[in-house]
């Protein structure tokens, strides 16, 4: 029988292992603050392709641990900014009650359920000095025809088509938008934006609000997209923000013959026996707008998406996205056109920022052939 010797109740085998380990780590922190082993452990970091992967290889098992202790500390503030986004998406809630009063007021002059007044109506451009002299240029018409004029000019009631104006402006809408969908959203009156109410999953639904129509007889569309806001377990360190990880649409009530998401096709089939011929009429499914509301659903049994219909969903996240941020809130400037020349220009400049760099990197390479010449 093996002989456990205790002291003070405490295994001695115990006792050992701890006076071992507390050695080996003084021998380890005498040894990293001699001069000659940091200097040869510089040397060999020297020696060794600077890529952090490889970096990180080469130091002291101290420090990967001290790397793991950070590590451990950025998974806290993962979920800590996880924390700082559920209250951003509260506070947008209640800032969404704020703006809904201005918005249904744009949807009433939108429609011509009210006319704006004069101080409603008043808006002092960048180029008012301008249209300031174009107007005096105007008053020196004679009277008669200025007032020919004004009688002619058309007075429709609202702003008509404004919504499919902005679809027709918006590049990443209009690809979407068939020749026979204009016609459906030409009766488009309104989109909204509704967020999840307190306690529910972090989620917001689109509402696509229509006048009376030909076509269906649904007056709101909807598109919900649910979110997610909480750090990967798998890849905590992934964690940028709330992202859309699924979305639901909702069924359209076609009138009969309307239905523009599918197209009859006629399809001759020929009888093995008999050898004879017959017509058959099927319904396939036909490139439209309104298969916005037919989504693809993400993939929740552990399987996942084939490269295509994960495009179509990232894209689909993406229009989602961009309703919320910049449509329904800014939605006059996309229908002037303002919003899109801010978007452009901003793009220029990051390209212009790219194309900077990329001709300092090719002066770099220019130097570097005349050093070095090719043989």
């Amino acid at each position: 029988m093996a002989d456990h010797s205790f002291s003070d109740g405490v295994p001695s085998d115990s006792v050992e292992a701890a006076k071992n380990a507390s050695n080996t780590e003084k021998l380890t922190d005498q040894v990293m603050q001699n001069p000659r082993v940091l200097a040869a452990l510089q040397e060999r970091l020297d020696n060794v392709p600077h890529t952090p992967s490889s970096y990180i290889e080469t130091l002291p098992k101290a420090v990967k641990r001290r790397i793991n202790a950070l590590k451990q500390l950025q998974v806290r503030c993962a979920h800590i900014e996880a924390k700082f986004y559920e209250e951003v998406h509260d506070l947008e809630r209640k800032y969404a009650a704020l703006y809904q009063p201005l918005f249904d007021k744009r949807r009433e002059f939108i429609t011509g359920d009210v006319e704006p007044t004069d101080a409603e109506s008043e808006w002092h451009s960048e180029n008012e000095e301008e249209e300031k002299l174009a107007g005096d240029m105007k008053n020196k018409v004679v009277v008669t025809e200025k007032e020919a004029a004004t009688a002619e000019e058309p007075n429709p009631k609202g702003i008509p088509e404004f919504w499919f104006t902005i679809f027709r402006n918006v590049d990443m809408l209009s690809e979407l938008v068939q020749e026979y969908d204009e016609p459906i959203l030409k009766h488009l009156q309104d989109i909204k934006v509704k967020f999840s109410d307190p306690g529910q999953p972090m989620s917001f639904v689109l509402e696509f609000h229509f006048e009376p129509n030909d076509y269906f007889t649904n007056s709101v569309l909807t598109k919900t997209y649910k979110m997610k806001s909480e750090p990967d377990k798998a890849d905590p360190f992934s964690f940028e923000g709330p992202e859309i990880v699924d979305c639901d649409g909702c069924t359209i009530d076609w009138k009969k013959g309307k239905n523009v998401t599918v197209k009859t096709i006629k399809k001759k089939q020929k009888h093995k026996g008999r050898g004879t011929v017959r017509t058959i009429t099927k319904q396939v499914p036909n490139e439209s707008f309104f298969n916005f509301f037919n989504p693809l659903k993400a993939s929740g049994d552990g399987e996942s998406l084939d490269e295509d219909s994960e495009f179509t969903l990232a894209s689909d996240f993406e229009i989602g996205h961009f309703f919320r941020e910049r449509i329904v809130p800014r939605a006059v400037l996309y229908f002037t056109g303002e919003a899109i020349e801010d978007d452009d220009n901003f793009e220029e400049g990051e390209e212009g920022e790219e194309e900077e760099l990329e001709g300092d990197e090719e002066g770099e390479d220019e130097d570097d052939a005349e050093i070095n010449p090719k043989v």
